[in-house]
């Protein structure tokens, strides 16, 4: 199977695939005669792994792994909810900094008359000067 193949199996695209054989996220492809990648439904597997756990946040790093953990014989489901308790713990960390970010915001929002005057509630929270 080429990458082309391989891209359109997974929805990824044949540069985010580089970039993970690069990384070692998956597992080396084997080369043809022609020297082009040759993949396998392992390969496939692996990058549904990496894809899926991008979309939910996870890291390249936390990918990898996953995708050992995905194809170990010998895994335990504790390693996998663990490190999947650390990514919602972190994601409600960043939710709970952009909650606050959008408070800030509506308060100078808020604040602002918004009209002709240079006087700017929100130049003044800015500049720490509310």
């Amino acid at each position: 199977m080429n990458i082309s193949d391989v891209a359109g199996a997974t929805g990824l695209t044949a540069k985010s695939i580089r970039l993970y054989e690069e990384r070692k996220l998956i597992s080396e492809p084997s080369r043809a005669e022609n020297g082009y990648r040759q993949y396998n439904q392992r390969h496939i597997d692996e990058l549904t792994v990496i894809a899926r756990a991008r979309t939910v946040g996870f890291s390249l790093d936390e990918c990898r792994e996953l995708v050992e953990l995905a194809f170990s014989c010998q895994r335990m489901s504790e390693s996998v909810k663990n490190t999947t308790i650390k990514k919602r713990e972190e994601i409600q960390q960043k939710i709970k900094a952009l909650q606050q970010m959008e408070q800030q915001l509506t308060q100078w929002i808020d604040k602002c008359p918004g009209d002709t005057q240079s006087k700017c509630p929100i130049i003044d929270g800015l500049k720490g000067e509310e």
